[in-house]
């Protein structure tokens, strides 16, 4: 057996190792390169790129529907700190430079995060659906990602999914941010707000770009491997002429293979695949 990892001898021991990264990232962010967006506009620019939305509370088994309230305050405070943020070319937006801290001072309350041994709660749990949204934003646009950390499991069943399974990433302050880059020639935007129930999200741009996108999943089923169920899936970006409507390209943006973390009986039969596995 192995030397246990520093972070992994203890509570207190983990807790020193989190606020190291922190402390890294802070050191990284001061003398980096990249310059981080930091304009803000009411004005809205002209042209949408992609609009989405997704629902705010969600049925979750075994999760308590306080934990999903508090979300919502979450994002919110969220919202007020991202919503109209301007994105210049070669500007970089990096979430947690502008979200911040999630403290209970600020107004923060315990939601759902994902931690090194599962689920438990946390201040401003929840704010993962808000970098999940942003994130489905530019995968829709010619935005080039630069910092993306994938959820490695699939952590529920679906309940009224709008989007391919795993094209969401994890956040966590600040050292796991997610952050893209204005590869274009002009100003782009991000709008977010909560309205009927749902987390509302726009990308607009001052003009309309040649080419509109559109992800799609293929293959998707569960296999089990050994003693473990996995959920298996590709996800391809296409991306589409404007003017003539003809596809370009077909990207493989993503292999989905995702160990199953909830009760397998929520598995739906009929999307179990009995292939010969061979580890």
């Amino acid at each position: 057996m192995g030397r246990k990892l520093f972070c992994d001898i203890n509570p207190v021991t983990y807790k020193i190792s989190v606020r190291k990264e922190i402390m890294l990232r802070h050191i990284k962010n001061i003398f980096g390169k990249e310059k981080i967006a930091k304009t803000y506009s009411k004005e809205e620019l002209p042209n949408i790129v992609k609009s989405h939305s997704s629902i705010l509370i969600r049925k979750l088994v075994g999760v308590d529907l306080k934990l999903q309230e508090n979300k919502v305050t979450n994002i919110l405070l969220a919202c007020d700190k991202i919503n109209g943020i301007i994105i210049h070319p070669n500007e970089t937006f990096s979430y947690w430079t502008t979200v911040g801290p999630t403290r209970k001072k600020d107004g923060y309350k315990e939601g759902l995060v994902i931690g090194k041994n599962g689920m438990k709660s946390g201040y401003g749990g929840g704010l993962c659906q808000m970098a999940n949204m942003i994130h489905w934003l530019v995968l829709n646009s010619p935005l080039e990602v630069t910092e993306l950390h994938h959820h490695s499991d699939a952590l529920f069943p679906d309940e009224r999914r709008r989007v391919p399974f795993g094209t969401g990433t994890s956040v966590c302050y600040n050292n796991v941010d997610y952050r893209f880059k204005n590869t274009t020639d002009q100003d782009v935007q991000i709008l977010v707000w909560c309205e009927n129930g749902e987390l509302c999200g726009e990308l607009r741009s001052e003009k309309e770009f040649p080419y509109r996108y559109k992800l799609i999943e293929e293959n998707h089923h569960f296999r089990k491997e050994g003693e473990k169920y996995f959920r298996i899936s590709q996800v391809y970006r296409l991306v589409i002429d404007r003017k003539t409507n003809k596809e370009i390209r077909k990207e493989l943006i993503l292999d989905n293979h995702s160990a199953v973390m909830y009760d397998y009986s929520l598995i739906p039969k009929e999307q179990i695949r009995e292939d010969n596995y061979v580890k």
